[in-house]
């Protein structure tokens, strides 16, 4: 394995310990592979594992050579009964999340107002946006049960999309605040005008007590309540953590500096780095490697000056196909035992 000393090593079992672990990255750099080589090394361990993945270009199916349902979990029949995996589809979320505001505001919409309700819910289905809205909502209903499992694990889309998504649950939260007030005080304006116009005795419903919430407030303060929640279980060190992976060139480095930078501004605490796809030592003494290895070298080395504060774990580069149970499973043992073995060097 490539020599980085500078780097504390990547603690297996702390980093699976957590409750939520985001696997993120630039396109192309393994981070689907990797994430499901991690739930199945938990899912060795005893832990009850969840993989959700959130990228629209999902590889999980493939990855497990096996369907996966996108209304729930779906257990992984090679992987004993302690691995669950689910793809997250945006456009099915957008079309239930839709849904549910269609339910929610029809009772409370006049019947010659429904058909303009309508066009609006047209018009946000195409809206810039719309798509992570709603699987935003999915995620937070994933993070609020989260103590259906030991681990969930999120296997994400490439860096940028994730950004977003990990930004709005805080932004959300403060823009349901805004609008739950004004819809407090539109019902006290109500009350003050129906006041005036109906005698207070005239009706028993006038009896009920004035901090009751009228109903229209109620999916409102329960999607405040859950972004509320997950902004702060996302912000927790003891239960979440978000696992890099790269391969070792300029561009993802590049991404990775920028990502790392905007995850701490967000205090979103970071596990760890995973360096993945590394060519062995052996590749300096082959001409057509050569220069490959001398590049890697390279950003090797500034990836030992830039994160030498994180964890790392180093993947060499391998001729197997890592997919299926032989695949997967051969990954996990290989995390596991390059974890060992890096922490168990003499410092």
């Amino acid at each position: 394995m490539p020599d980085n000393p500078a780097a504390t090593s990547l603690n297996l079992d702390q980093l699976l310990q957590r409750r939520l672990l985001m696997v993120g990255g630039k396109g192309g750099v393994g981070k689907s592979t990797v994430a499901a080589s991690l739930a199945v090394a938990a899912a060795n361990r005893g832990r009850k594992t969840l993989l959700i993945s959130t990228d629209p270009a999902h590889n999980l199916s493939d990855l497990f050579e096996c369907i996966l349902g996108t209304k729930g979990p779906q257990q992984i029949p090679w992987a004993g009964s302690g691995l669950f995996a689910q793809e997250l589809n945006p456009h099915a979320a957008l079309d239930a999340y839709l849904e549910s505001v269609r339910s929610q505001m029809l009772p409370h919409v006049a019947i010659n107002l429904r058909p303009q309700l309508e066009k609006q819910l047209q018009l946000t289905r195409h809206s810039p946006g719309a798509e992570e809205a709603a699987l935003l909502d999915e995620i937070t209903r994933v993070i609020q049960r989260r103590h259906e499992y030991d681990l969930i694990i999120f296997d994400t889309a490439p860096t940028g999309h994730t950004l977003r998504l990990l930004s709005l649950p805080a932004v959300m939260c403060t823009w349901v605040d805004g609008l739950v007030s004004q819809k407090k005080r539109a019902e006290r304006f109500r009350d003050v005008i129906g006041s005036l116009r109906i005698p207070r005795t005239s009706s028993p419903e006038r009896e009920k007590p004035r901090n009751n919430l009228p109903p229209v407030l109620a999916p409102l303060l329960e999607r405040q309540q859950r972004f509320r929640e997950s902004a702060q279980v996302l912000c927790d060190p003891g239960a979440t953590g978000f696992l890099f992976v790269m391969t070792a060139e300029s561009l993802p480095l590049e991404e990775t500096l920028r990502a790392a930078a905007a995850l701490s501004e967000a205090n979103i605490p970071i596990a760890g780095l995973v360096l993945n796809r590394l060519l062995p030592e052996e590749a300096e003494e082959v001409e057509f490697l050569r220069g490959a290895w001398a590049l890697q070298q390279q950003v090797l080395a500034k990836v030992t000056a830039e994160f030498a504060h994180l964890p790392q774990l180093q993947l060499l580069m391998t001729g197997r196909t890592l997919q299926g149970r032989a695949g997967l499973d051969w990954l996990a043992k290989e995390v596991v035992a390059q974890s060992a073995a890096v922490a168990d060097q003499p410092l």
